[in-house]
């Protein structure tokens, strides 16, 4: 089974430090249709789930 690498993705660290960059700006737009970062957020714990939303929006899932 292959492993997501949502959790250590570059573009994802971008947005961390810096959301109001270009790249960071993509990340967030991505992820609301990226099917990757969907099952990835499928795969987490509910509690990890939740800090994700809180942190990145619901529209993510």
């Amino acid at each position: 089974m292959k492993t997501s690498q949502c959790e250590n993705c570059t573009l994802r660290k971008k947005y961390d430090t810096h959301p109001q960059s270009l790249l960071g700006r993509f990340w967030k737009w991505h992820i609301r249709f990226c099917p990757g970062w969907k099952s990835y957020l499928k795969s987490v714990p509910v509690d990890v789930r939740d800090q994700l939303f809180e942190r990145y929006g619901r529209r993510a899932l």
